[in-house]
């Protein structure tokens, strides 16, 4: 899955597959994540935060099942 790099101090990259709705996160600790389920709209939520930071904590972190990769 190709990642793009955002401007965040908590995000390194995010990046999503929307045939299988798979949100991809890599944390700057280098820690990544796949969140599974995820809609469209939260991804494109995600991009366009000004915090990705707090929108990661308020709108994915705990609302979707994940596993580490």
């Amino acid at each position: 899955m190709e990642r793009k790099n955002v401007n965040s101090s908590n995000l390194r990259s995010v990046g999503y597959d929307e045939s299988n709705g798979i949100l991809e996160i890599q944390f700057r600790t280098n820690k990544t994540y796949q969140y599974l389920g995820v809609p469209k709209s939260i991804f494109i939520g995600l991009l366009s935060a000004a915090s990705k930071g707090k929108y990661h904590h308020r709108m994915i972190k705990g609302k979707f099942s994940y596993r580490r990769s």
